[in-house]
């Protein structure tokens, strides 16, 4: 339902559907604007901006209505600088926004954050999809202690997954917050990471099956050259040259993934890799024996060059 007016209809289009007050004054009289407020044709998600009513349920949108209300001086942070990011974060309704110390922000819908030094700048700031937004690091750690227990590692593995960042960098910037709650688990979390982790079902791993009395060092995501290209196996005994590799739950649902990763296994064998692979049911369910079978394996082959 775009506005009757068509200065006002242009106007809306051109500016993606959301628009301040002051813009939309700037093209048409204040009775047109009432006018499309009063018959539906625009709504105010936040005081002073304009909305088509097709984008109200639309994250992004918000987030960008949420910066005009805010103003040249703010910039998406916390989970709203996450989800702008790309990183899989549950939606609450409300949009996060960081400030420096001299801006203050109390508007229903909004979660405003004072920063003393502040600035909507570099390095502060980055600028996705025309909108200003904290850096990947800081939302990070900002985020931690907003988000449900459950969610917390999903943001972060995405994140270091699609190559945005470091865990280098997120400890700097972990640095930067002693006082975060929940710190330590962030902290323990980054290391292992660090350490090769890529998934959830890759840290399930180190905490119960890869790592703890009887079981040799793993190299984890180590890059080996194969048909001109570079694989990553999740988690390699260098010693006997035997490759671990960590189904997740779409492996047995992907006849043409399950496809590329047995062809895979095939010229690894051709380097003298030996692939044993473990399912998500398997390494979750059956974790002792899954310990058990992979000793057994190593003996097997400790002869191996």
């Amino acid at each position: 339902m775009w506005p009757v007016n068509r200065e006002l209809t242009r106007l809306m289009r051109a500016e993606g559907g959301v628009v301040t007050w002051a813009q939309a004054r700037s093209r048409v009289p204040e009775h047109v604007l009432q006018y499309a407020l009063r018959t539906g044709h625009l709504v105010a998600p936040f005081p002073a901006v304009l909305m088509v009513p097709e984008l109200t349920q639309d994250e992004a949108a918000r987030r960008r209505a949420a910066l005009l209300c805010g103003g040249p001086s703010s910039a998406l942070s916390h989970t709203s600088a996450l989800a702008a990011w790309g990183a899989p974060v549950p939606g609450t309704g409300e949009v996060h926004l960081m400030t420096g110390p001299g801006r203050r922000i109390r508007v229903p819908g909004i979660v405003a954050h004072r920063r003393a030094g502040f600035v909507v700048a570099p390095p502060n700031v980055v600028v996705r999809a025309a909108v200003p937004v904290v850096r990947l690091e800081r939302a990070v750690v900002d985020s931690w202690p907003l988000l449900p227990v459950q969610a917390r590692r999903a943001p972060l593995l995405y994140a270091i997954g699609e190559r945005l960042t470091t865990v280098g960098r997120i400890n700097t910037a972990l640095s930067a917050v002693p006082h975060l709650p929940e710190r330590a688990e962030l902290r323990a979390l980054l290391g292992k990471i660090d350490a090769g982790c890529r998934s959830e079902l890759e840290l399930w791993g180190h905490d119960q099956v890869f790592t703890g009395y009887g079981m040799p060092q793993f190299r984890r995501q180590v890059p080996v050259r194969l048909r001109g290209r570079t694989v990553y196996l999740d988690l390699l005994h260098e010693a006997t040259r035997t490759n671990i590799e960590l189904d997740g739950a779409r492996w047995h649902s992907d006849p043409q993934q399950r496809e590329r990763d047995l062809r895979r296994d095939a010229a690894l064998a051709g380097l003298g890799y030996l692939v044993v692979r473990f399912s998500h049911r398997r390494l979750t369910r059956e974790p002792d024996q899954v310990r058990c079978e992979v000793l057994a394996v190593l003996a097997s082959r400790s002869g191996v060059s």
